[in-house]
C-alpha cells in the first residue's frame, strides 16, 4: 500500500512539472449570454428539453416496467408486519430494482437486439429503432394492462376508437398500465394482510381476556407475526408469487 501511494504522488508529481509543456488536463469554458437571433434561442430551449428530458427520463422508465407493482406490494407487506422501518425503504426500492431488472431483461434484450443495435450499426433509421426499441415494452404494458382501464384513457383522449394495439397510443397506454398495477398491487396487498390481521385479533382479544388492557397488542403481535412470515419462508413465497404474475 505505501509503495502504490508513493507511485501515485510521484505520477502527480511528474505531471505538474510537465503541464506548462504538454497540458494534460483541458480546460472547460461555459459561457452565459444574452441569444441575438432566432437560432441561440432554439438550441437554448433544445438544451432545456434534453436536461429536463434527462431528470425524469429514469422516473419515466421505471412507470413503464414493473416495478411499481413490486414496491408497492413489498410496501404492504411492510405495513402488514407493522416492523416500522424493517426493512429500510433503501432495501426496498434496491430489491424492486433488481427484480425489475429481472423480468424486463427479455424484453430490453429484444429492444436492444431489434433497434439499438441496428441503429448504431447504421442499418435502421432513427425512427424505426424508436419503433422497434418501444415494440417489446408495449408488448408488455398490454399483457398487464387491463381493457377497462385502457378504455378510460382512449375515451378520455378523445381519439378514435383503435382497431388494433397498434393504433393504440403509447401516451394513452402508459397511464392505462400504471393504474392497472396499482389495482394488481392492492389486491395482492389485501391478500397479504388476512393472515395478520388475524394474528392482531388473535392476540388481541386474548390481552383484553386477560384484563392487560393497557399492554398495547402490536408489541406481542409483532413476534408471532415475524415467527409466521419466517416458518412459511414468507419472502420465497412473495417473490415467486410476484415474478409468476407478470407471466
Amino acid at each position: 500500500m505505501m509503495l502504490k501511494f508513493f507511485l501515485i504522488c510521484a505520477g502527480v508529481v511528474l505531471m505538474a512539472s510537465n503541464a506548462q509543456a504538454a497540458p494534460i488536463i483541458p480546460s472547460v469554458n461555459v459561457e452565459v449570454g444574452t441569444a441575438e437571433n432566432p437560432e441561440q434561442v432554439a438550441s437554448t430551449l433544445q438544451v432545456i428539453a434534453v436536461l429536463t428530458l434527462a431528470t425524469i427520463a429514469p422516473a419515466i422508465l421505471l412507470m413503464t416496467t414493473s416495478f411499481v407493482r413490486i414496491v408497492v406490494i413489498i410496501g404492504f407487506l411492510r405495513n402488514a408486519l407493522a416492523t416500522q422501518n424493517v426493512p429500510p425503504n433503501q432495501v426496498i426500492v434496491s430489491l424492486a430494482l433488481f427484480m425489475t431488472f429481472y423480468i424486463m431483461a427479455p424484453y430490453w434484450s429484444q429492444a436492444n437486439d431489434n433497434g439499438l443495435q441496428p441503429y448504431l450499426a447504421g442499418q435502421i433509421t432513427q425512427e424505426e429503432a424508436v419503433t422497434n426499441v418501444l415494440e417489446p415494452i408495449r408488448e408488455f404494458m398490454f399483457r398487464q394492462t387491463r381493457e377497462s382501464d385502457l378504455a378510460l384513457f382512449v375515451n378520455l383522449s378523445e381519439a378514435e376508437r383503435p382497431e388494433t394495439q397498434e393504433d393504440v397510443s403509447t401516451f394513452v397506454l402508459i397511464p392505462a398500465f400504471i393504474i392497472s398495477e396499482l389495482k394488481t398491487a392492492f389486491q395482492i396487498g389485501f391478500m397479504l394482510y388476512v393472515p395478520f390481521i388475524v394474528i392482531d385479533m388473535i392476540v388481541a382479544t386474548t390481552l383484553m381476556s386477560m384484563g392487560m388492557m393497557m399492554l398495547p397488542p402490536v408489541m406481542i403481535s409483532l413476534p408471532f407475526k415475524i415467527l409466521l412470515f419466517v416458518m412459511i419462508d414468507g419472502w420465497h413465497l412473495l417473490i415467486r408469487s410476484i415474478i409468476v404474475s407478470f407471466r
